[in-house]
């Protein structure tokens, strides 16, 4: 994980708000405690926090490249599993590499296809580059919306930021809520595009946006489509195996340890499985941690969310694959801990009201960080949560007519009782907004 912001300004000289630009660079330093670094030139300031992953020593951020015409400078969050292949390409068309990193691939990439190098990638990303041949900010997101990026147009400009708290700490962009915003975090279904604070958006998955003296554009590169599914189920599987593979041994891609986070459900448990089996070719042995709580699976009642407790599952799975395996175990104290839920919400921005889940994996996050960089399912989830933005993609229409409607999808959403009422207030504590009704 990392953390990118930045700042475009066609009527100022930027190099008087370095103070401004690294207030807006340190509000991500939880998503990147390895590294920090600024660039600022004329109109243009980057803002960069690092999670070393790739090339360590060659990885750091901002990246510029020097041409004839102007300097291009990029910062950049995510991993493009692609970049061995594409790095061989680029090679073969001349261009050559100072480093090992999927940074300067990246870099590399746009200055030989410009804009469309997007569609060339395969990963999960944010990225902005700030091209000064031509004076144009180009951002752009990961096809699925992984990455979070939001931006803030201004009169002259545009602020940018992995998360609304590095937008919030320049003083251009005001700290106000809206009815629109309003809406969306009580009814929990989000508008596309829209970042609940007011003139503050988010890049849609799939999309560059471009910012020049001209204005803003946007241009979707990717969308989901649906299509006839023709082959048999043999060849089905077929097919989600060797996907399987190839997605697990390109994220197992790292300069440092790696290990695998189990819930014992299917997702988790094959990209577990997959992993060990991956890494105990070259003979080493994958870690694997889960969450539990204490006391819970000698003490569980099913529910209409869970028929089992997960730990059995759990060790099974750890067994069968041959893991090193750890537990942490939670407890009650622990997740009621006040200072640990305010440091969820600074972390999300917004009093989303997930209660232990959250709480839970910060705490799990807080036991792994400093070993290993973790393998997490998502696949599952993208296609069962309808809030997430991959649904922005498949039917924004019905999205947007649910937000403003009072369905019974949205009460259901909106009724999350005590806990969503308990971060809604320690919100409104922490961030003080601006809030209008009109």
């Amino acid at each position: 994980m990392r953390g990118i912001t930045g700042w475009v300004s066609y009527e100022r000289d930027l190099r008087t708000e370095v103070a401004t630009v690294d207030a807006m660079t340190e509000t991500m330093a939880c998503r990147g405690p390895d590294d920090r670094g600024t660039w600022i030139e004329g109109p243009a300031a980057l803002g960069h926090r690092r999670l070393a992953i790739i090339d360590l020593p060659g990885g750091r951020q901002p990246m510029t490249a020097r041409t004839p015409d102007g300097t291009v400078v990029l910062v950049y969050s995510g991993e493009a599993y692609n970049f061995t292949e594409l790095r061989r390409e680029l090679t073969d068309r001349g261009h050559r590499f100072r480093t090992q990193s999927d940074t300067e691939v990246v870099l590399r990439a746009y200055l030989e296809w410009g804009e469309k190098l997007a569609e060339r990638l395969n990963g999960m990303y944010a990225f902005a580059l700030w091209d000064g041949r031509r004076d144009a900010l180009v951002m752009v997101r990961d096809r699925m919306g992984i990455k979070p990026f939001s931006y803030y147009p201004t009169p002259d400009g545009v602020l940018f930021g992995s998360e609304p708290k590095a937008i919030l700490a320049n003083p251009l962009a005001r700290a106000r809520v809206g009815i629109d915003g309003l809406r969306e975090l009580f009814a929990m279904i989000r508008k596309p595009g829209h970042a609940v604070w007011d003139g503050m958006y988010e890049i849609e998955p799939g999309t560059v946006v471009t910012v020049d003296r001209q204005g803003l554009r946007r241009r979707v590169y990717w969308r989901l489509e649906t299509r006839p599914h023709p082959d048999d189920r043999a060849t089905t599987i077929a097919t989600v195996r060797s996907l399987l593979d190839d997605i697990v041994r390109r994220q197992l891609v790292a300069d440092v340890p790696r290990c695998t986070l189990l819930s014992g459900g299917l997702d988790s448990s094959a990209v577990t499985a997959l992993a060990a089996r991956q890494l105990g070719e070259h003979g080493e042995r994958v870690r694997s941690f889960a969450v539990d709580f204490a006391g819970l699976t000698d003490s569980f009642v099913p529910d209409g969310l869970r028929a089992a407790p997960d730990t059995p599952f759990v060790h099974d799975v750890a067994e069968d694959s041959g893991t090193d395996h750890r537990d942490v175990v939670l407890d009650v104290e622990a997740l009621a801990d006040p200072e640990l839920r305010a440091r969820v919400l600074r972390a999300r921005d917004l009093p989303v009201g997930y209660g232990d889940m959250d709480s839970s994996l910060l705490l799990l996050f807080r036991a792994i960080r400093g070993r290993s960089t973790a393998l997490q399912n998502h696949a599952k989830d993208l296609l069962a949560r309808p809030a997430h933005p991959v649904f922005d993609l498949l039917d924004r229409e019905r999205v947007r007519r649910a937000a403003y409607r009072d369905t019974p999808q949205a009460t259901q959403n909106s009724c999350r009782g005590l806990e969503r009422t308990l971060d809604l207030a320690l919100w409104l504590d922490l961030y003080r907004p601006e809030v209008s009704l009109t």
